[in-house]
């Protein structure tokens, strides 16, 4: 179980993201030759229906310790990393998320279990650079609390290798006796 955590800010999503998705899953179909024939489905009824269910399940969290972030209309995929282990956080833009004036935050995280190198894909936040800032200055609070427990433990090894050291330096005054 995770320990209890409050939540410091939830991130409000860009409404662009339906026309984004909408317009994406257009090109994705255009490309592919099978695509072509599911276009008018698609374009008159999934494809709207779609995108506003996924819009409406779009969530994140940042807490005190985690960062929660829930998608899919009818999948739901629900995430929740551990502040301590993200390694990076990288925006990314393209001509086509330019249009609809939206960004990716990408959060890729220690020991990676995505072989893509990406472990959650963040598209649309309101205030991306923000909500990226105050996810990185948690991140250093909660290093910072963790620190003293650090300090202690390599204030025991100075310990620990002063009396080996001691041992050491009386196991070769036997040795020469």
């Amino acid at each position: 179980m995770r320990a209890e955590s409050t939540i410091i800010q939830s991130a409000a999503f860009n409404p662009n993201i339906k026309s984004y998705m909408f317009v994406a899953g257009i090109l994705l179909l255009l490309v592919s030759i099978i695509g072509i024939i599911f276009l008018p489905i698609w374009l008159f009824g999934f494809g709207q229906f779609y995108v506003k269910h996924y819009y409406k399940n779009l969530k994140c969290n940042l807490t005190s310790k985690y960062l929660e972030f829930e998608k899919g209309a009818f999948f739901k995929v629900v995430k929740t990393i551990p502040l301590e282990n993200i390694q990076d956080l990288t925006f990314i833009e393209n001509p086509l998320l330019r249009l609809f004036d939206l960004r990716i935050i990408k959060v890729e995280t220690a020991g990676q279990s995505n072989p893509n190198g990406t472990d959650m894909n963040l598209i649309g936040i309101l205030n991306a650079a923000d909500f990226k800032n105050k996810v990185l200055d948690q991140r250093e609070i909660l290093q910072a609390e963790n620190k003293p427990a650090n300090q202690a433990s390599e204030t025991d090894n100075n310990k620990t290798n002063k009396l080996l050291s001691e041992i050491r330096d009386i196991l070769i005054e036997l040795k020469n006796k």
